[in-house]
């Protein structure tokens, strides 16, 4: 026994010498740092156009000056076709992307009924809580999985532009695609400001791109001026209205400056990439800070701007007051 215990631990005494004499193996700490997290983002736009185009970058900018290459992403446009939205919106809840921008109200409802979890932030949308069918709370958050940034301008300061345009006025047409809440919405808010002031409106929709022309030649008849709200699809065919009203010699009061920039003569417009930029911040809040995107406000520019399209102005013979800027080429 004795000499069984002695062989131990003489054994023992080898093994420890050896280990002493080994190279260490690397401590735990000194392993690779795991990755910094990468956010996925799908966007869905409804339509391109000048003003949601805006919208889209200001918000990847953002985000991309804060996370660089920590964010991606999945950018997808719908071409004017709401059922479009709602495939695109699937295919970003099925991958459980992060969060969700949805460029315009279509896009927004397709993104809302596809997913009740993840965030969802709508911008270039009126009214959110008309177009969701909610009531806001007192600040403006909605209490859902859903906030966003709205290019909403009271309708008063339209019709206070088309009025100082065309003073004598008596009838207004108001041009919009039926299939847009967010048009019906804003035509409904003017038309209660006209009325105010006695003058009369008449209001001419078209369901989509293909009877545009027709219905714009309609509505120019008789009337003084003519009152495109911010209508996607309007916006996307804004040559073709033109094509109408400029040799008809009609003031077009547009919702935006980039609608008005394709064929309008005046609008009172806000930056579609400065509430891109907002709504790009908001994400960053969300995804990186935790924020309860329930209790975010929806956010809205405080900036409007009256401007004109110098071309078109020309084109009619049209000579603005002061107080107007004219468009950027």
């Amino acid at each position: 026994m004795k000499k069984m215990l002695a062989a131990l631990l003489a054994a023992l005494m080898v093994l420890s010498l050896a280990a002493c004499g080994a190279p260490s193996a690397p401590a735990a700490t000194s392993a690779p740092a795991a990755a910094a997290k990468t956010y996925t983002i799908g966007i869905c736009q409804l339509v391109q156009h000048p003003a949601l185009d805006a919208a889209t970058q200001g918000f990847k900018d953002a985000l991309v000056a804060k996370l660089g290459d920590a964010v991606v992403f999945d950018e997808q446009n719908a071409q004017g076709d709401s059922a479009t939205c709602s495939v695109i919106a699937t295919g970003f809840v099925s991958n459980q992307y992060d969060l969700i921008m949805a460029n315009a109200t279509p896009a927004l409802l397709a993104a809302v009924s596809a997913t009740d979890t993840i965030p969802i932030l709508g911008t270039s949308v009126t009214d959110f809580a008309s177009a969701l069918a909610v009531e806001a709370a007192a600040d403006g958050s909605l209490g859902m999985n859903v906030s966003g940034t709205s290019d909403g301008v009271p309708a008063q300061l339209y019709a206070d532009c088309l009025m100082e345009l065309v003073p004598d006025a008596k009838k207004v047409s108001i041009l919009y695609c039926s299939a847009e809440p967010n048009s019906v919405l804003q035509a409904d808010q003017f038309i209660a400001c006209m009325d105010a002031i006695g003058v009369a409106t008449e209001v001419f929709t078209f369901s989509d791109s293909n009877d545009i022309q027709s219905v714009t030649a309609t509505a120019v008849e008789g009337a003084d001026a003519l009152y495109i709200p911010t209508d996607n699809t309007a916006a996307s065919n804004m040559t073709i209205v033109s094509g109408v009203c400029e040799p008809a010699g009609i003031p077009v009061i547009c919702g935006e400056e980039g609608m008005c920039s394709g064929g309008g003569l005046a609008t009172v417009s806000i930056s579609y990439y400065d509430i891109g930029t907002a709504c790009g911040e908001m994400a960053y809040d969300i995804l990186v800070n935790g924020a309860d995107i329930s209790k975010i406000p929806v956010g809205y520019s405080q900036n409007p701007v009256k401007k004109y399209n110098a071309d078109y102005a020309a084109a009619i013979g049209f000579t603005l007051p002061e107080g107007y800027e004219p468009i950027a080429e």
